[in-house]
């Protein structure tokens, strides 16, 4: 097949950064004749993806499959809109490079004509700089079918039917939204999707653009989510809708259990699937009072448990973004002697090596914040969810895991980061043990079919294989 290049531009956040890399390299790996360019965006607020990008790199150094081309960051003073209110102020200072970079590549004997832009759905500003240079565009969604669904259906009831969506937001109201088999609590929608400061409006537009291109890439699979996929495809070519790619899981499970050693150590004398893992992300943290009613959640359990709990971020600059850290003494904001008597049967930590404890076989349960890439490592290691959503999408990723789908049991699924509603000792004892006993072991069966599934999905066999080769072909035909 003739030799062809694609630009790939994630947003600048470390879950779209890694998904669109993986994507690249499993495309790249598939079809040699495709090679890749990813243009990094160096936003003014921290990745936390240098490491990984360099370690991709090194790994393709030679290759001549994935190239990375770092972009120079906006200007941007304290009194500017966060990130997520201002996604086109972020992209739009890089566009002058990517016309350079698409110009360079053009202009090489030694290179492959580029052959399209797959764009990160939050930078769908780079769509304009394509349909200038004349090529295609395509879209890539790193969280799963449900919210591109979501978002596709909220933009058509705000452009096509004149609603104000944002009336949804602190509403108890239930609603039927076709790419769901279950009416949604309005309390689960993403917060930005019904938020009345702006964040709705940036948003939905940039979902009226993932019409105008030429596909969507979603990282999902239709073992996955097949009342969504499947309500998806109906409407392909109605409203502009795009064909719709179910390429995943797209994953990135190589992690550095080596940092973690001395975790693993303590999982390798644990017996199988006695342990639950709680890990809440990269922006996971919370107050004393809350990490209270955990710890004491976790006593009342009884179970096994590993319990990554970091310190929340220092009260930053206005709109800068802060991540937590490890305590130095957790003894500090943890019960009196909650370490001594838990010690024969858990572990706290900070950091965690996900992936490797996901992984392990001791691990039989997990306490998730419900971020699509820890939602999909849990599903590939067959660990049931006990669902504690923070921020973004994750309440709805909840409802799909506890009640669309059923591989997760709710601890709560509205829960919001910055809200000063705590979650009770009850609560958590609860969703503990609906995923380590009792009922769970119909969930932990379900889990257990959805890994087989969601593997198969990848290979030469499954379906996600076969949308991939349908994309390729698309390209190769645009």
């Amino acid at each position: 097949m003739k030799k062809a290049e694609l630009m790939f531009i994630p947003f600048p956040a470390v879950g779209h950064i890694v998904s669109m890399v993986e994507i690249a390299k499993l495309l790249t790996h598939h079809y040699p004749h495709l090679s890749a360019t990813v243009l990094i965006i160096d936003a003014p607020f921290p990745s936390m993806a240098e490491s990984y990008i360099k370690s991709v790199s090194v790994a393709s150094s030679g290759t001549g499959g994935i190239k990375f081309l770092n972009l120079p960051p906006p200007q941007q003073t304290p009194d500017d809109p966060p990130a997520y209110k201002s996604f086109d102020a972020i992209v739009s200072p890089s566009i002058p490079q990517v016309r350079a970079a698409v110009a360079e590549l053009s202009a090489s004997p030694d290179s492959a004509p580029v052959a399209g832009f797959v764009v990160d759905m939050f930078c769908t500003l780079m769509m304009d700089l394509a349909k200038e240079l004349g090529l295609p565009s395509y879209v890539f969604v790193p969280s799963g079918a449900a919210f591109l669904g979501l978002l596709l259906h909220f933009q058509t009831l705000r452009d096509d039917h004149h609603r104000d969506v944002t009336e949804f937001a602190n509403s108890d109201s239930e609603l039927v939204i076709p790419c769901f088999a279950n009416p949604v609590p309005a309390r689960v929608l993403p917060s930005v999707v019904v938020d009345k400061d702006g964040a709705s409006t940036v948003i939905l537009n940039s979902a009226k653009r993932f019409r105008e291109s030429k596909g969507i890439l979603v990282n999902t699979c239709v073992e996955l989510e097949s009342y969504t996929v499947n309500t998806l495809n109906t409407n392909i070519g109605i409203d502009g809708t795009p064909p719709i790619y179910p390429v995943g899981p797209i994953l990135n499970l190589t992690d550095d259990a080596q940092k973690g050693s001395s975790i693993m150590f303590w999982l390798d004398d644990q017996p199988p699937s006695s342990v639950v893992f709680l890990c809440f992300g990269s922006m996971g943290s919370f107050s004393v009072n809350q990490v209270k009613e955990i710890a004491l959640g976790l006593e009342l359990s009884g179970h096994r448990f590993l319990w990554s709990l970091r310190r929340p971020p220092p009260s930053t600059v206005k709109n800068k973004i802060g991540f937590p850290t490890d305590y130095d003494n957790p003894e500090e904001v943890l019960p009196e002697g909650f370490l001594e008597r838990t010690a024969r049967i858990g572990k706290v930590i900070g950091w965690a090596p996900q992936v490797a404890v996901l992984a392990h076989r001791a691990v039989g349960g997990f306490v998730s914040h419900c971020g699509w890439n820890s939602t999909l490592e849990s599903m590939w290691y067959g660990v049931p969810i006990a669902t504690w959503p923070m921020y973004a999408e994750q309440q709805m990723n909840a409802f799909v895991m506890a009640r669309e789908l059923g591989l997760g049991v709710e601890i709560r699924i509205d829960y919001k980061k910055d809200s000063d509603d705590l979650v009770s000792a009850n609560e958590i004892e609860r969703g503990i043990r609906g995923v380590m006993e009792g009922n769970g072991e119909v969930i932990k069966k379900n889990v257990k079919e959805m890994r087989e599934k969601i593997r198969k999905a990848l290979t030469r066999d499954g379906s996600s294989y076969a949308s991939l080769g349908q994309f390729v072909e698309q390209v190769m035909c645009d």
